[in-house]
């Protein structure tokens, strides 16, 4: 009796591995692939840390991985490492690091960490300069947009908008 309830929590326990990656990539952007242990990367490998709060693009070294979520945030050093995993809200991008541009079109396109803006502490990724430069003439109004729909569109997959 032992061994068939353990057989069956182990079978549950696998068969809720595979679900964890493809949650991840449906609630963050991690279009960069993987680490080499199979989690999901996010932001392109690029600190967080010192992308919010010196708005400097700073690689990321896997050596200083966190994972929250599961998801892989690679940091420039232990103390951005140590920071993040203190308060990874803090340092975390809006809208799992989608485009805020597009979550407030209702879509989910990659959000470059080059094209960052920060606005009451939050940062916010853009997918590239054009969108980004859009953005600027009319932030308010598009980070208003984005806050509405981002609660309709979180939980769905990409291929789905």
């Amino acid at each position: 009796m032992t061994f068939k309830l353990l057989l069956t929590g182990t079978m549950l326990a696998l068969a809720f591995i595979p679900a964890l990656p493809s949650f991840a990539e449906d609630e963050y952007n991690v279009s960069t692939g993987t680490t080499p242990d199979g989690v999901p990367l996010g932001v392109h490998g690029i600190d967080t840390v010192a992308l919010s709060t010196l708005n400097a693009v700073a690689e990321g070294d896997a050596m200083h991985t966190v994972v929250n979520d599961g998801v892989a945030y690679y940091f420039a050093s232990k103390e951005s490492a140590r920071r993040f995993k203190a308060d990874p809200a803090s340092y975390k991008p809006q809208y799992g690091g989608f485009c805020a541009f597009a979550v407030a079109l209702g879509k989910k396109l990659d959000g470059d960490p080059h094209y960052a803006d920060i606005v009451d502490g939050k940062l916010y990724l853009f997918v590239n300069a054009d969108v980004f430069e859009k953005y600027k003439k009319d932030s308010k109004r598009i980070l208003a947009k984005a806050e509405k729909t981002w609660p309709s569109i979180q939980h769905k997959a990409v291929g789905d908008l």
